[in-house]
């Protein structure tokens, strides 16, 4: 049991990680990117191709490829995303659908069906492990991503606390209109944001494709597992997206615990819970705290 709650924990931060960028992305521009999980895979192969063509470590590579990511971000809010916002909160959504469903088969055209994986670059980091007391073993490579989850979520939270770019993009997401009227350039800021988002992106690809395998349409399932995650945790929130992830974890290892399928639907029915309560259950705790305060003697 305690094995199977470690091994969660630290599940969970994976899960969180490959979330930071959807959540990031919703709480500045509220646009849901379904390319989402095809950008980790492109992530992933930029970082694999850099190591089996010129023989570039994947730390490394991420050097060259984060740039590269965040170049795609701002491009992407710039002529795509920023110009589909004028149609409505809908088209932006339809947009990455779209952009999802042409970079995975570009992927596809260009690297075939081969799975490939980082695991091979990365030495004896992929599968050396810990001792902890008791005879447990934890993976350095998950605690490596654990911690990196924890990082990227402080670290954000600080930029967008105490930087003026964060104020910039804290505004931005309130009010575009009002941002500008007091100086900010609401567009640079919505570019910036997407910016960073495919920065965070570009790392959780990494460790997709160190921690396991992929292919071009890989996207589809880590999409799912981010978007699941940041709804438990309560979308926009980046601290609440790693708790989400570490419950979104917990469900599908106890669920594998209880029969062999369990791990998806374990999973898959807290996603639902959490849903159900957040829609119904906090919204009537909050309107009976209103009333109740509404009915209180002045």
């Amino acid at each position: 049991m305690l094995n199977q709650l470690i091994q969660g924990i630290l599940l969970g931060g994976y899960y969180a990680l490959i979330a930071i960028g959807l959540s990031f992305m919703f709480s500045v521009m509220r646009v849901i990117n379904l390319a989402h999980g095809s950008l980790l895979i492109v992530a992933a192969y930029a970082l694999w191709f850099l190591a089996d063509t010129y023989g570039v470590n994947p730390f490394l590579g991420l050097l060259i490829v984060l740039p590269l990511m965040a170049g795609i971000g701002w491009a992407l809010q710039r002529f795509l995303l920023e110009r589909s916002a004028r149609g409505g909160s809908l088209l932006p959504i339809l947009t990455t659908f779209g952009l999802a469903i042409v970079v995975d088969n570009l992927m596809f055209q260009r690297f075939g069906a081969d799975t490939r994986s980082l695991a091979p670059f990365i030495g004896d980091l992929s599968w050396s492990s810990f001792e902890l007391p008791g005879g447990l073993f934890v993976g350095k490579l998950s605690v490596l991503i654990f911690l990196t989850a924890i990082l990227l979520v402080g670290g954000l939270q600080s930029l967008l606390k105490f930087t003026p770019l964060g104020r910039a993009i804290r505004a931005t997401a309130q009010d575009p209109d009002t941002a500008r009227l007091v100086g900010i350039d609401a567009a640079r800021a919505s570019a910036a944001a997407a910016a960073i988002a495919l920065v965070t992106i570009g790392i959780a690809g990494a460790f997709l494709g160190m921690r396991g395998v992929f292919d071009a349409y890989a996207g589809a399932p880590q999409l799912l597992f981010a978007f699941e995650a940041a709804v438990i945790g309560g979308t926009g929130s980046l601290w609440g997206t790693l708790i989400g992830g570490i419950f979104l974890a917990l469900a599908q290892s106890f669920g594998a615990m209880v029969h062999p399928q369990g791990f998806l639907i374990g999973g898959h029915l807290a996603f639902l819970a959490a849903l159900f309560y957040r829609h119904f259950v906090a919204r009537q705790l909050v309107a009976d705290w209103l009333r109740s305060r509404a009915r209180r003697p002045a």
